[in-house]
């Protein structure tokens, strides 16, 4: 019995510690049904019940959502996900950056051929 009990504190503390950090590095904003200040409270006052609560309804969602057809498929910058965000499939589909390019470096070559003209 006391092999059982061991057992169990052990798999209590391991699923508090885990939760415990999940709380402090998941984002404000991605916390559900609580703000983030009061899981951190419940998961530490009453590490398993407040756990196990934290588990099933606050900790955020990881499902995937359907992406548009000009998003991106994946991305390592979360600023990049922002639904509805337009993204080129390939620079030559974008002739208004292309055009923008073309002006900006005719201006940059027309700076430096003032400048060595001074000089």
């Amino acid at each position: 019995m006391l092999y059982f009990n061991g057992l169990l504190g052990i798999v209590t503390l391991g699923l508090w510690i885990f939760c415990l950090v999940d709380v402090i590095t998941t984002d404000e904003s991605s916390c559900r049904n609580l703000p983030k200040g009061l899981w951190l409270l419940l998961v530490l006052v009453v590490p398993l019940v407040g756990s196990i609560v934290w588990l099933v309804a606050g900790r955020p969602e990881r499902g995937a959502r359907a992406r548009g057809p000009y998003e991106r498929e994946a991305s390592a910058f979360p600023e990049y996900d922002r639904p509805g965000r337009f993204a080129a499939t390939s620079p030559d589909d974008d002739e208004e950056f292309l055009r923008q390019c073309r002006e900006r470096a005719e201006a940059q070559r027309k700076l430096a051929r003032e400048k060595r003209n001074d000089a």
